[in-house]
């Protein structure tokens, strides 16, 4: 995860062979990525942050993973822009296995059905992702996503950040999501960009 990277810190990052990098905001992406994309072949970029559906066009041209399909909306922007594109998107349903009123992601209960109408739609749901709550182990809400993940034939979990992917993994992450664990301590943006 590169949020608020400087680049002389990404391109280290690039040179020691890293090559699957996590995004946040689509504006913030397309600066970051839009030279390197084309230096370095083998670059997989992943958002993984909310995602509006008036950005669902510049998403699709700049991500090879979309890991936040949350609602019904987004999924049918996604195959929409996908059909006008000639690019389907692979996608991971986040949920919001703490049911936090502030965080994006499906209810667990409605998992199920997001996932069947994403792949009605046509779009290529490779697993699932989550954030726990904060002040909550993350034990059980990593568990509960494996639940939903094996009863919908799904092998991809995101889940896990740099203070807690060795639980994750213990419990089946494929993906964890690390920003300071290889970068050190956030800096903090002069700016912040709206997405």
């Amino acid at each position: 995860m590169t949020k608020t990277q400087p680049p002389e810190a990404i391109d280290a990052i690039l040179a020691a062979g890293q090559r699957v990098f996590g995004e946040n905001r689509v504006q913030e992406a397309q600066a970051r990525w839009a030279g390197r994309r084309a230096a370095v072949a083998d670059l997989e970029l992943r958002l993984i942050g909310p995602l509006q559906t008036n950005k669902v066009p510049d998403a699709l041209a700049l991500f090879d993973v979309i890991e936040t399909l949350d609602r019904p909306r987004l999924a049918e922007a996604l195959a929409i822009a996908a059909g006008k594109a000639g690019k389907t998107p692979r996608v991971l349903v986040q949920v919001n296995t703490g049911a936090e009123p502030q965080k994006a992601g499906v209810l667990p209960e409605e998992a199920d059905a997001l996932i069947a109408l994403a792949r009605s739609l046509g779009l290529t749901v490779e697993g699932l992702m989550c954030i726990p709550p904060v002040d909550d182990a993350p034990d059980h809400h990593f568990v509960l996503l494996g639940d939903i993940a094996r009863r919908n034939g799904l092998d991809v979990l995101s889940m896990g950040m740099s203070g807690d992917y060795e639980t994750a993994i213990r419990l089946g992450a494929t993906h964890v999501r690390v920003g300071w664990a290889l970068f050190g301590e956030r800096n903090t943006p002069q700016t912040a960009s709206i997405d």
